[in-house]
């Protein structure tokens, strides 16, 4: 019972962080939507809504690395994976009716920089995600400066696309733009192998 508490409330604000931000989620919030009584959060969550949230994000975001980490490793050819990756967004998005997004951009939107390191947190999130993207680029013969420049394309397009998507209840746009960035990975990567094989032809 005392374990069914804990993930109700951890699943509760985790739902609210991504529809309202840091600053509109609450105690009040969580313990109303969860049900939990007050003394169960604190048994819990001794450190209170800080502790909590923290914990939520850091969940959020090993799980995003994770499902990210398994997109890239599952493709050989990383325009491939990322086609992919947009695909899945739309995907995700279409399933939770246009409601919720990424797990952390709420919280960055709402400048949590009373809270160092949750705001450490969601800074290390971006950079482990850009930097896997970048990875497999590089791995695929893109030369290094490049493939970080392209890891930043995906990752600022695709945010900014789940906000277009949940503005226009449409995951149409995710689609659209998948094909041209798709399209700009592979052209990277042809370029960055035909340098490869020039350079050691020399």
């Amino acid at each position: 019972m005392a374990n069914d508490t804990r993930t109700r409330i951890l699943e509760t604000t985790a739902l609210l962080l991504r529809q309202r931000g840091y600053h509109g989620t609450s105690l009040n919030d969580i313990l109303s939507a969860s049900g939990a009584p007050r003394g169960s959060l604190y048994f819990h969550f001794p450190g209170g809504k800080d502790q909590l949230v923290i914990e939520v994000t850091r969940d959020s975001v090993d799980q995003v690395t994770e499902r990210l980490g398994a997109a890239l490793a599952a493709e050989r050819d990383p325009a491939v994976a990322v086609h992919h990756i947009y695909q899945a967004v739309g995907r995700m998005l279409e399933e939770n009716q246009f409601t919720l997004g990424c797990p952390i951009a709420p919280v960055v939107l709402d400048s949590p920089t009373d809270v160092p390191e949750l705001a450490e947190l969601c800074r290390s999130a971006f950079e482990q995600w850009i930097g896997l993207l970048q990875q497999a680029f590089v791995r695929a013969g893109v030369p290094e400066r490049r493939a970080h420049a392209l890891a930043l394309l995906v990752e600022s397009s695709l945010e900014g696309l789940m906000v277009i998507a949940r503005a226009t209840r449409d995951r149409a746009p995710l689609l659209a733009v998948a094909d041209e960035v798709a399209a700009l990975i592979e052209g990277a990567v042809l370029s960055g192998v035909a340098r490869q094989r020039a350079d050691a032809a020399v």
